[in-house]
């Protein structure tokens, strides 16, 4: 993408997709000889989204020709990167990079760029370069663009590389650590999520991702966001290793207000877990991406919020000021509670996200929504700052992502590591069991004075019992709830020895 900034007004569509900007001159100006090209760096982005931004935004088109028209499932997973043809594949550089082709549901365009000695270069779509199945492709395709990118890591001589993270749909991505399977969804933006006025799902519009070297261990990619409300310039920073880190920082130009705007969101898929029976007649006793969705409090106050698949649309906000972190966590990693060699729940990761500089006031937004598949990513989480975006000002934040086996940052204390609901053997009352488990829990001062601290609203706790076991280091506590004719139930379950927390607080919506 070779452009003059003082041409940015002058042909702010034909930036976006990666046209020089000279040939949205008229056609009687003057022949010029091709300016040389510019240093690319984030300036320019930002310069592309602040023009952008005063502009009405204009969705790109999607549509396609045969064969890609229509793709199924499997024919759009059979379309395949050919062996060797990823971008630095065999270059030595810590990563690659496969373009991903468009079809299924992944129909709009996305520009794609390389940025090599600080400058652009747009990366044109190659028919030659895919493996397409079954379908009959001509040898002459035209340049459809890509649906986005796969990033790769490469491994000893011989074997595949392996995927890091994924770029694809809407402003979607994923990444992994090593030896997981990929799971959880972030967002690089959420407005209006699950809100009655409809949800808006801003793009990336294009990406510039820079050419890497091996001492670096680090990938550094630029982003154009676009949506009806705003306009945003995105830099991450992806660094692989034990967790896969992702650094990212944006800068958003909103066109009009917003009240409701998620800050490093993410969505995960549960079908049914211990606390929920929607499927009892599946073999498996557990199917979901995610145990729960951990907290950590401006205030230093770890919550942990098992997540559930309702029956109806759930919401549920955690007010906080600058949070110190918060996230999806995966905490059972033993594939005998999931029984399922497929599709390896176990496997898949935590995403926790640790925010950087002031977030001000506001509150984690939990999100459960009723879904029938396993493939639907129908529980969302997401920061929703109390301030709201005003139309023409500019808005920076930024966060560092872990996707992680377990998070940076844990509680110090005892955790609950499983949960359990069903019907009591008294009439309307529901039983719930929760354990603990911890070093604390095995000393014997702290278990001599330890107590269940419970509160439910609406509704009533009876029968609390602790079931300690020094031994194990764990804890069991075992409660019925009293719903007094509520639909619903907030509960708040924490252990204490004396008057100090040796737990981090759980808590759940019991819903009929």
């Amino acid at each position: 993408m070779f452009v003059r900034r003082d041409l940015l007004k002058a042909s702010i569509t034909a930036l976006v997709a990666g046209v020089p900007g000279g040939r949205a001159l008229a056609q009687s100006a003057p022949p010029a000889p091709p300016p040389a090209p510019p240093v690319f760096g984030r300036d320019i982005v930002l310069d592309l989204a602040r023009a952008l931004a005063k502009r009405p935004f204009a969705a790109p088109a999607a549509e396609l020709r045969e064969p890609f028209a229509n793709l199924s499932y499997e024919q759009y997973v059979g379309i395949r990167t050919k062996q060797g043809a990823a971008i630095w594949s065999g270059e030595n550089r810590g990563f690659s990079i496969e373009p991903l082709h468009r079809g299924f549901i992944f129909g709009a365009p996305v520009e794609l760029f390389v940025v090599e000695d600080k400058v652009a270069r747009r990366i044109g779509y190659d028919p030659g370069k895919f493996d397409y199945g079954g379908l009959k492709v001509g040898d002459k395709s035209p340049d459809i663009g890509f649906s986005g990118f796969r990033i790769l890591a490469p491994q000893a001589a011989g074997a595949p590389d392996t995927e890091l993270a994924l770029f694809q749909g809407a402003s979607f991505y994923r990444a992994q650590a090593r030896g997981q399977t990929l799971g959880v969804t972030a967002r690089g933006l959420a407005i209006r999520t699950a809100d009655p006025r409809g949800e808006e799902f801003p793009i990336f519009r294009s990406f510039w991702i820079e050419k890497p070297t091996l001492a670096d261990n680090a990938l550094v990619i630029h982003a154009l966001l676009d949506s009806q409300s705003v306009t945003g310039a995105y830099l991450f920073t992806l660094r692989p290793g034990e967790a896969t880190i992702i650094d990212a920082e944006l800068t958003l130009f909103p066109r009009v207000a917003i009240d409701h705007l998620g800050l490093g969101g993410a969505a995960a898929a549960s079908l049914f877990t211990p606390l929920d029976h929607r499927r009892a007649d599946d073999p498996r006793p557990f199917v979901a991406e995610t145990n729960g969705l951990q907290m950590l409090t401006g205030k230093d106050e770890w919550l942990w919020r098992p997540v559930s698949n309702r029956d109806t649309l759930q919401i549920s906000a955690f007010v906080d000021a600058n949070p110190k972190g918060y996230g999806f966590l995966t905490r059972d990693r033993d594939i005998e509670t999931y029984q399922d060699d497929i599709q390896h729940w176990e496997r898949r990761p935590s995403l926790w996200v640790e925010p950087i500089g002031d977030w001000g006031e506001g509150s984690v937004q939990l999100v459960e929504i009723p879904s029938e598949s396993e493939v639907n990513a129908n529980i969302v989480a997401y920061w929703r700052p109390k301030q709201p975006l005003a139309a023409g000002k500019e808005a920076t934040f930024a966060y560092r992502q872990f996707w992680c086996w377990s998070p940076p940052a844990r509680p110090p204390f005892a955790v609950a590591v499983a949960a359990y609901g069903g019907r009591a053997p008294a009439p309307k009352l529901r039983r719930f069991i929760v354990q603990f488990a911890g070093d604390t829990l095995g000393d014997p001062q702290r278990i001599a004075n330890l107590r269940p601290v419970l509160t439910t609203s609406p509704g009533s706790a009876t029968n609390i019992r602790a079931y300690p076991n020094p031994k194990a280091k764990t804890c069991r506590i075992v409660f019925d709830v009293d719903p007094a004719g509520e639909t619903f139930c907030e509960l708040r379950l924490v252990l204490q020895s004396g008057d100090e927390p040796i737990s981090e607080t759980w808590l759940y919506r019991w819903t009929v």
